[in-house]
C-alpha cells in the first residue's frame, strides 16, 4: 500500500501558495485551499473557499474596451483563527503567524486516507517559552455543508493566558491570479454579520453574488476546552469573530473546535441559506463525532476507488486521486455542475469547464458512475444553449462552448494576457469546436462503461444527435478533391490560431477535429440504427431529423478530408509548408520553452509561422482510440494508417512539441505505451510529477490541473491494461511498462462492484466478487473468457516488443 500521507517540513514561503493547492480539502461541494488559519491574503497566501457551480459576472475594462468574464467566486473565509499570548506578568505579545517572529518549526501532514489536514508549528521567545499549536482541519465528506478547525495550544515552560480570535472573514476577493487582478474581482455583495440567538457562541455571515444573486451563508459554532476566562464578540458589515482568552499551562492544553456550514442558494432542498446554515451547526455534533463520521465516508470512498500501485509512482496517484474525489465526490452527481478544469483548488481558468471530463469520466466510469451521470447532465441541461449557439454561427445542431461556467454560454475571453511582453492579444480560443466532439465520446463511453441505456436513449441520444448534425452542417463540400472540409477552426494544439499573415482566423482540416466529427457521425448512425422504435419515432420527429439529412451524415462520415504531408498526418491542412522552429536555440536561449506561444510573442513574432505544437494534437487520436479503431476510422474515411506511417507521424510530432500543457505528457505517454516505445515512462513520469513538482512554473499553485491528474489515473487503469468497455464485454491489450508491471485497482462493472484487476509481469488475473450477476465477458489477446462470479482468471501476457 503507497504510503497515505503527503507531507512538507519547514516554512518555504516561495512554496506556500503551491501547498495551499495540493492539501486543499474539499467534498466534492465546496473546497477551501490549505491557507494558514493565522494568514491573511496577500503575498504570500491565497485563502479560497469556492462552492460547485458558484459564478458571478463582473465588467472590466482591459486594452481600451469593456470585457465582461464569469468567475468562480472566492467565497467569504471560514478559517481564520489567530492567537496571541500572555505569560503570567506579561503583556500580551503581538499575534503569531507562522513564519514570523519566533518560529521555530513549521510542518504540514495531509491525510489522505482520512482527508484530515494537520499543521504544527512551534513558537519560542528569548527567554525559551515556548508555544506548540497544532490545526487540525476537514472539510466532511459525510455531510457536504460541514467544515472544522480543532486547534490545540500547549505551552512549554509557561503558564498564562493564551487570546483566540475566530472569525469570519468576507473582506474577500477573487485576487489568486496575478495576471487576472488588474480585472474586477469584488464578486459578493450584500454582507451582513450576527450572532444566533440565545447562542453567542455562534456567529453568522451572510452575502449574495452581485450579478447571479446567488445567497450564500455561512454559521461558526466556537467551543472551547476548557471554558474561557473571558468572551466578546465582535460584528462589523464583512467580519463576525468571537474573541476568547483562555488560560494555558503546561501539561494542560487549551483546545479550540470551530464547526462551520456553508450553505447556498443553489443547493438542493434549501429555501433559506443562513437558516440552514445555523440549523446545521447548531445540529452538529463535537469535533470527534464529526471526525468519526468524516472518516466513515472517505473509508467507503476509498473501498470503491481502490488503488495499489508500489513506490513513489503509487504515493503520486493517490494523490491525484484524493484531488479527484474532493472535487467530483458522489455529492456532486446531485448538482448542476461540470468538471472545473482546475477544480475547487483556485481561480485560474476563472474556474470554468473546459474538456476536462474526457480525461476525467473515463475514471469515474468505472468507480462513480453515478458522478459521471451527473457531469454529463450538466452538458444535457446546455443543449438548448449549444442549439442556439450553432444557430448564430448560421448551423444546425449544437455548437458547446470551449469554455462553459453557469448557463452553456461561450465564456472564453475575446482577448487575454501574455504576461511575458504585457500586451492584450485576441484570443481565439473559442474556435476549438472540437470540445463537442469530446461531449459526444464522453457520453458514449459511460454508456457502454455502465450500460445505462436508458441515459444513451434519452439525454445521451439527444446530445449525440445534436453534436452530429453540428458537424454535418459545418463540413462543406469541395469539388476539387470530392471531399468534405472543415475549415477556420483550432485545434487542441492552441499554437496555431491562424495562417501566417491571414485576416481570418483559424486553420483548415484539423486531422483531430476532422476525425472525431467522422466518429461522431458514425456513432450517431449507429444509435439511431438501434433505438428502440417507440422512442426512435419520438426523437426523430422531436429533432426533425429525416432521411435525407441521415443520408448526408452517412456521406460527410465517409468523405471527411485528413490531410497528410512526408507519409505523416498532418496537423492541419498546410502544417507541412511552415517553418522548422529552432528548437536548440530557444531552448539554449530561454531554458523553459513550454509557453513557446507567449515568447515568439514577446519577440514580435508567432507560433503560427512554425510547424510547433503547445502539446498532443494529433495524437490525441492515439489517446482516444485503440490502434485497431483509428485504423478502421481512416480506412473509413478512404485513408490507410498502418504501423510505419503512425511511428513517423508520432515521431514527427514528439520533436516538434513544447509541452505548454499538463495534458501533454500524459497523452504522450500513453500513445507511446501502447506504442511499446521505451520512452513511454519519460513522459510518463513528467505526468505524474506536473503539479507536484509544478513543472509548468507556478501555475499549480493557482489551481490543481485536474484533467492531468485523473488521467495518470486513467492512464494505470485502462492505458496500461488496455482495457475498454464495449460490446458488452471487458477488452484487455497489456502492455508491459517495466517501471510500472505490478499493481493492483477495483471496478464497478455494470451490476458488479468490486471487480479485481491485478498486473503482474507476464500475467493479468481478473477477479469478480462473489454475487447472483451474470458473468463477465472478458476478450484478451484473441482469446475470449468468462469470469463467474466469486472466480479469478489468470491470462497470461505476451512480452513487450
Amino acid at each position: 500500500m503507497p504510503q497515505s500521507t503527503w507531507e512538507y517540513e519547514g516554512w518555504d514561503p516561495a512554496q506556500e501558495r503551491l501547498r495551499e493547492a495540493l492539501c486543499a480539502l474539499g467534498n466534492g461541494r465546496f473546497a477551501t485551499r490549505a491557507a494558514a488559519p493565522e494568514a491573511a491574503p496577500g503575498p504570500l497566501h491565497y485563502p479560497g473557499t469556492y462552492a460547485a457551480g458558484v459564478y458571478n459576472r463582473l465588467e472590466s475594462t482591459a486594452a481600451g474596451r469593456q470585457i465582461t468574464n464569469e468567475d468562480l467566486v472566492n467565497l467569504p473565509n471560514w478559517l481564520p483563527l489567530r492567537y496571541r499570548v500572555r505569560p503570567d506578568g506579561a503583556p500580551h505579545g503581538r499575534w503569531l503567524v507562522p513564519g514570523g517572529p519566533g518560529t521555530r518549526a513549521h510542518r504540514l501532514v495531509l491525510d489522505l486516507e482520512e482527508g484530515v489536514l494537520t499543521r504544527t508549528t512551534r513558537y519560542a521567545d528569548d527567554r525559551g517559552r515556548g508555544l506548540l499549536v497544532a490545526h487540525r482541519v476537514l472539510v466532511h465528506m459525510g455531510d457536504p455543508h460541514l467544515a472544522l478547525l480543532r486547534t490545540e495550544f500547549t505551552a512549554d515552560g509557561w503558564s498564562g493566558t493564551v487570546e483566540v480570535q475566530s472569525a469570519l472573514d468576507g473582506r474577500i476577493a477573487n485576487t489568486g491570479v496575478e495576471r487576472y487582478r488588474a480585472l474586477a474581482g469584488q464578486h459578493l455583495t450584500h454582507l451582513h454579520t450576527g450572532t444566533a440567538d440565545g447562542d453567542p457562541g455562534t456567529v453568522w455571515l451572510r452575502c449574495r453574488t452581485t450579478a447571479s444573486d446567488i445567497r450564500v451563508a455561512l454559521a461558526a459554532r466556537t467551543r472551547t476546552r476548557p471554558d474561557p476566562a473571558a468572551a466578546d464578540t465582535s460584528l462589523t458589515g464583512r467580519r463576525a469573530a468571537r474573541l476568547l482568552t483562555l488560560p494555558l499551562a503546561p501539561g494542560r492544553p487549551a483546545v479550540v473546535e470551530k464547526t462551520v456550514a456553508l450553505c447556498t442558494s443553489r443547493d438542493p432542498a434549501i429555501s433559506d441559506p443562513l437558516h440552514s446554515a445555523l440549523d446545521r451547526v447548531r445540529q452538529a455534533p463535537d469535533a470527534d463525532a464529526l471526525l468519526d463520521s468524516h472518516r466513515t465516508a472517505w473509508r467507503h470512498l476509498w473501498r470503491r476507488a481502490e488503488l495499489d500501485v508500489p513506490g513513489e509512482a503509487g504515493r503520486i496517484l493517490r494523490l491525484h486521486l484524493f484531488h479527484v474525489l474532493q472535487t467530483l465526490s458522489p455529492h456532486t452527481a446531485d448538482l448542476d455542475v461540470g468538471v472545473p478544469a482546475r477544480g475547487l483548488h483556485g481561480e485560474a481558468y476563472r474556474g470554468h469547464v473546459f474538456w476536462d471530463e474526457l480525461f476525467v469520466l473515463p475514471y469515474l466510469n468505472l468507480h462513480f458512475p453515478e458522478v459521471s451521470r451527473g457531469l454529463l447532465t450538466y452538458r444535457h441541461r446546455r443543449l438548448p444553449q449549444a442549439c442556439l449557439n450553432a444557430r448564430a454561427a448560421g448551423l444546425r445542431g449544437a455548437l458547446y462552448p470551449w469554455q462553459s461556467g453557469s448557463d452553456g454560454r461561450e465564456e472564453t475571453q475575446e482577448i487575454h494576457l501574455n504576461p511575458r511582453s504585457g500586451r492584450w492579444l485576441p484570443d481565439r480560443s473559442r474556435l476549438q469546436h472540437h470540445v463537442g466532439s469530446a461531449v459526444a465520446y464522453d457520453v458514449w463511453q459511460y454508456c457502454q462503461a455502465s450500460g445505462d441505456t436508458e441515459f444513451l436513449h434519452t439525454r445521451g441520444a439527444e446530445m449525440l444527435l445534436q453534436i452530429a448534425r453540428f458537424w454535418a452542417d459545418r463540413a462543406v463540400p469541395d469539388p476539387a478533391t470530392g471531399r468534405y472540409r472543415i475549415l477556420g477552426v483550432v485545434g487542441p494544439d492552441e499554437y496555431h490560431d491562424a495562417y501566417p499573415g491571414a485576416d481570418r482566423p483559424g486553420v483548415d482540416d484539423n486531422a483531430y477535429t476532422n476525425v472525431t466529427a467522422a466518429w461522431v457521425l458514425c456513432r450517431a448512425l449507429e444509435l439511431v440504427r438501434s433505438l428502440p422504435p417507440f422512442r426512435h419515432d419520438e426523437l426523430l420527429d422531436r429533432t426533425a431529423l429525416h432521411r435525407p439529412e441521415l443520408e448526408r451524415w452517412e456521406d460527410v462520415s465517409r468523405r471527411l478530408t485528413v490531410p497528410f504531408h512526408d507519409d505523416v498526418i498532418s496537423q492541419f491542412d498546410g502544417y507541412g509548408d511552415l517553418q522548422e522552429l529552432d528548437w536548440d536555440g530557444y531552448r539554449a536561449r530561454y531554458g523553459d520553452i513550454r509557453r513557446l506561444d507567449r515568447i515568439l510573442e514577446a519577440e514580435g513574432d508567432s507560433t503560427n509561422r512554425y510547424q510547433a505544437s503547445k502539446q498532443a494534437d494529433v495524437l490525441m487520436l492515439g489517446y482516444l482510440f485503440s490502434p485497431a479503431e483509428l485504423a478502421a476510422l481512416l480506412r473509413r474515411l478512404g485513408y490507410d494508417l498502418d504501423d510505419h506511417t503512425w511511428n513517423r507521424t508520432v515521431d514527427h510530432y514528439l520533436r516538434r512539441t513544447s509541452h505548454g500543457s499538463t495534458l501533454s505528457g500524459l497523452v504522450h505517454g500513453w500513445v507511446l505505451a501502447r506504442a511499446r516505445r521505451a520512452d513511454a515512462w519519460r513522459y510518463c513520469q513528467e505526468a505524474l510529477t506536473e503539479d507536484v513538482a509544478d513543472i509548468q512554473g507556478g501555475t499549480t499553485g493557482e489551481g490543481v490541473h485536474l484533467g492531468a491528474m485523473a488521467g495518470t489515473l486513467d492512464l494505470v487503469q485502462r492505458g496500461l491494461t488496455g482495457l475498454e468497455t464495449r460490446e458488452d464485454a471487458l477488452w484487455l491489450d497489456p502492455v508491459p511498462l517495466p517501471p510500472l508491471s505490478r499493481f493492483g485497482f477495483r471496478v464497478r462493472y455494470r451490476g458488479h462492484w468490486g471487480v479485481r484487476v491485478r498486473m503482474h509481469p507476464g500475467q493479468l488475473r481478473i477477479g469478480v466478487p462473489d454475487s447472483d450477476e451474470s458473468p463477465i465477458r472478458v476478450e484478451i489477446g484473441g482469446r475470449s473468457a468468462l469470469v463467474h462470479p466469486g472466480e479469478e482468471r489468470r491470462f497470461t501476457v505476451p512480452p513487450g516488443r
